[in-house]
């Protein structure tokens, strides 16, 4: 008998601990894998803040030695990369611990990488290119947003391409994910905006996205809607504990959902357009959002109705056409509230540079997954818009 695979889904996730407090079980943990050596890897403003001293005493009083690696910049690189994995071998460690945005916890994941194969991690571009496990990785994230401690993904940045490269394969997928939101306070008001919108972006390509499915399906459709509720209220006041909870915690679902579903044209222009210009990671999606949204709607119609509703607009009785108009408005809206209007051209992008970004973004695996089905001239196009 013959079986039609094409619809079946899976799904991948680390284990999880959620809640206020649960980067303090790092060191239990850390001995769960028996780790004698930890490699911390974190970056100067996380050290700055506090969080990977604590980290540093925590494992110290549970008897794990540890060495810490902070040389890790806004959108981690291959250089960076490399050199973590030397000082990770040179040090003898056998497990590695990061703390920080997804830009730690990427270079983390790229560092297991080169650990475990002994070769430069660019040969790892693309899906499935893992062959040995990685050594036994904890993420702790101080962001709500890049949901790199529960996805199969990596990115990095490749400084003489002027590109970001995924890196897809459930070997990265970490084995623990230690959610504190209380790590979130250190955030200000424009990196919890840039994080947050990029979690909706997350949520919205996910649910849209060819690789969807009921397992991905409830959770972008709340991390939508915990997003649409709270992240306005907490861009405006930072020091709420419940906003902080609800967006780290739509910031996970999203992560779960987009892991699996995978993404759409939004990550794949916005991974060619940050490896560019070296910009933040949600900033690049926040400005491309809406366009990639008009550009994709007529081909997932229903699903994109579904957002909306998430987004607390009323379709009853609204036909297709006032739907995509409400839904383009509300998502401009609360980018507008939260401070992340700006126009590619006000970043640096000119329309020359349009066919050199166009050309990445269709080599990104996430274009695969685009509801509608791409060509470089229709990229072309949404970039143009996006001026």
């Amino acid at each position: 008998m013959n079986y039609d695979i094409s619809a079946l889904r899976k799904f991948v996730s680390p284990e999880i601990v959620f809640g206020t407090g649960s980067r303090r079980s790092v060191a239990n943990f850390a001995s769960n894998f028996g780790a004698r050596h930890v490699f911390l890897v974190s970056d100067p403003g996380v050290a700055e803040a506090g969080w990977v001293g604590e980290i540093e005493t925590l494992l110290s009083e549970a008897g794990i030695r540890c060495t810490t690696f902070t040389g890790v910049s806004p959108n981690p690189k291959v250089d960076e990369v490399m050199a973590g994995a030397e000082l990770y071998r040179a040090s003898e460690c056998d497990v590695i611990v990061a703390i920080g945005g997804g830009s730690p916890m990427d270079c983390a994941k790229g560092i297991g990488i080169v650990a475990s194969h002994g070769r430069n991690i660019l040969e790892f571009e693309g899906v499935d290119t893992i062959r040995n496990p990685s050594p036994p990785l904890i993420l702790i994230p101080t962001t709500a947003g890049t949901s790199a401690d529960v996805s199969q993904f990596a990115i990095i940045s490749d400084p003489n391409r002027r590109f970001k490269f995924s890196i897809i394969s459930k070997a990265v997928v970490p084995d623990v994910s230690l959610i504190d939101p209380e790590v979130t306070e250190t955030m200000d008001a424009y990196l919890t905006a840039c994080t947050g919108v990029d979690a909706l972006v997350h949520a919205i390509e996910a649910f849209v996205s060819t690789g969807s499915g009921p397992l991905t399906d409830t959770h972008a459709l709340e991390a939508i809607r915990l997003i649409n509720r709270n992240l306005e209220p907490l861009v405006a006041n930072l020091s709420d504990p419940l906003l902080r909870e609800q967006i780290m915690l739509a910031s996970m679902q999203a992560g779960l959902a987009f892991s699996n579903a995978i993404l759409g044209a939004v990550h794949a222009m916005s991974h060619s357009l940050g490896g560019f210009l070296d910009l933040p990671h949600g900033l690049c999606n926040a400005l491309l959002l809406e366009h990639v949204v008009a550009y994709n709607f007529a081909s997932a119609e229903d699903r994109f109705r579904r957002v909306a509703e998430a987004m607390d607009i009323d379709t009853r009785g609204m036909p297709h056409a006032q739907v995509k108009q409400r839904l383009m408005g509300r998502i401009v809206g609360l980018k507008k509230t939260v401070g992340l209007q700006a126009r590619l051209q006000e970043l640096g992008v000119t329309t020359s540079d349009i066919p050199y970004l166009s050309g990445y973004a269709m080599k990104d695996p996430c274009i695969l997954t685009n509801p509608r089905k791409s060509s470089v001239g229709d990229v072309q196009v949404v970039y143009k818009e996006a001026l």
